[in-house]
């Protein structure tokens, strides 16, 4: 190693210090998905990362999606998939291989390279406890103003237990939980994963909601990164049109967090490797940054 270089590093690892010294003990929610989720090295990468967040002091929740792999596997049992105003229509036998996949395959690969490196993860769904209680969400027809659809097994949180997480905090246990929400007769509900690390993440009071997306963050109209923003900021941008698309449901979730207690939530790229670490623990970060007002 080259002096440079070593000297490098060691700017690097003395950056982190402030960041690690005021978030500790501090709860991060990570909703994990798009890239970050089927490339090798990003796997990897994110669980190194959850587990040296970790070990420094923090506490990661992670929420994670699991959408191409549920495609898959339907596509596997002759099912195709169908989408209503962007949610996943959810009959029953949707929800049994929607289950399968988040609640097993996905949920436990995620456990399992945690614990690979060096983690003490503990796979949950939101049935796990009844921790995630749901009701069927219903859509507003676009073309009848007064109909709504009814797309099946899909849910809107009505209200989150933080016992469990809590409990598993004390051990130093690292949460990993798939968006299945339960009713009051027992049915299980498949909920967007980015609504559901936004209502944990206000339910536990954290001070970071982090969204790893497949895009560099908010983008003004001459496609430059956005951070920093506030709130009102966010709202002018929805306004005249910066954020539009498949970027408000996102961004939505982002601001309904800090407008509800969450300090900060973070919209990053997660096609970047270690884009937590650069994020959370360095002077620059790789995404977007939302505040409350000040």
């Amino acid at each position: 190693m080259t002096s440079s270089t070593a000297q490098e590093k060691a700017n690097i690892l003395s950056e982190a210090l402030p960041y690690i010294r005021r978030f500790q003990d501090k709860t991060i929610v990570i909703k994990y998905g798009g890239n970050a989720m089927t490339e090798e090295h990003l796997k990897h990468g994110f669980a190194r990362d959850v587990v040296l967040l970790k070990l420094v002091g923090l506490n990661p929740v992670v929420v994670h999606g699991g959408g191409p792999q549920i495609n898959d596997l339907l596509k596997r049992v002759g099912k195709q998939g169908e989408f209503i105003q962007g949610m996943r229509v959810t009959d029953r036998e949707t929800m049994d291989i929607v289950e399968m996949v988040l609640g097993g395959l996905v949920n436990k690969e995620i456990v399992g390279l945690i614990n690979h490196h060096g983690g003490k993860a503990v796979g949950l769904t939101g049935k796990d406890g009844e921790f995630i209680r749901a009701r069927k969400l219903k859509l507003k027809s676009k073309e009848k103003e007064d109909e709504m659809i009814d797309i099946g097994q899909v849910g809107e949180v009505v209200g989150i237990d933080p016992a469990l997480v809590a409990l598993l905090d004390t051990k130093d246990f690292i949460p990993v939980i798939a968006p299945i929400g339960v009713g009051d007769d027992g049915e299980a509900y498949n909920i967007n994963a980015d609504l559901v690390a936004g209502r944990l993440a206000e339910t536990l009071r954290a001070e970071k909601l982090i969204l790893l997306t497949n895009t560099t963050g908010v983008l003004d109209k001459e496609g430059k990164l956005l951070t920093g923003l506030t709130a009102a900021m966010v709202d002018e941008l929805i306004e005249n049109g910066t954020i539009s698309g498949g970027m408000i449901p996102k961004i939505s979730t982002a601001l309904e967090a800090v407008k509800n207690g969450v300090k900060s939530s973070h919209i990053i790229d997660g096609r970047v490797e270690h884009a937590l670490l650069l994020e959370i623990l360095t002077d620059d970060g790789v995404g977007t940054l939302i505040r409350a007002n000040a």
